[in-house]
């Protein structure tokens, strides 16, 4: 019995909500809060933009049953999109989308095989939080797809937004 197997401890995602330290200098300093942050799918053939959730930890709908690669060949034939990490923030004026970024997914249903970078994921979700605006590298009819979501989600938002934010995903 010396010999006995442990089950092995699952480590699970956090999402830290609110401020982590409270006030308070100890644990959670530097830890970034995930409650502003929405992940938005754009499917690039259906020219249509969905927000869900699931994908904050790589389980959107898109994604469910689907193993992702970093080869772009396994994924042959498959449908475009874009995942877009939008971060809210609020200035005197109200609430505003404050980081816009975007990465761009892969999915082949038939083969259930995908293409993305999961580091690239990472990294873009951590610039949205950071308040940048990443989405020159989408193509021109996703970019209105995103505007118009933006757009009609809430105007005000869009308005208070800043002129980056406006010009990049009119070009």
């Amino acid at each position: 019995m010396a010999n006995e197997e442990k089950p092995k401890k699952k480590l699970g995602f956090t999402i830290i909500k609110d401020d982590p330290t409270d006030g308070h200098k100890g644990y959670g300093i530097g830890s970034l809060s995930l409650e502003n942050v929405s992940p938005l799918i754009i499917d690039v053939e259906e020219q249509d933009a969905v927000l869900d959730i699931g994908a904050m930890h790589a389980r959107s709908q898109t994604e469910r049953g689907i193993k992702f690669t970093t080869n772009r060949e396994d994924s042959e034939g498959g449908k475009n999109y874009w995942l877009v990490w939008i971060t809210i923030d609020f200035n005197p004026a109200g609430p505003y989308y404050a980081g816009v970024t975007s990465c761009e997914m892969v999915v082949n249903r038939e083969k259930r095989r995908g293409y993305k970078i999961l580091a690239d994921h990472v990294n873009l979700m951590d610039k949205s939080m950071k308040r940048k605006i990443i989405v020159d590298h989408m193509d021109a009819p996703s970019k209105k797809v995103l505007a118009d979501y933006l757009k009609t989600h809430n105007p005000e938002m869009w308005e208070r937004s800043e002129e980056q934010l406006h010009s990049d995903l009119s070009q």
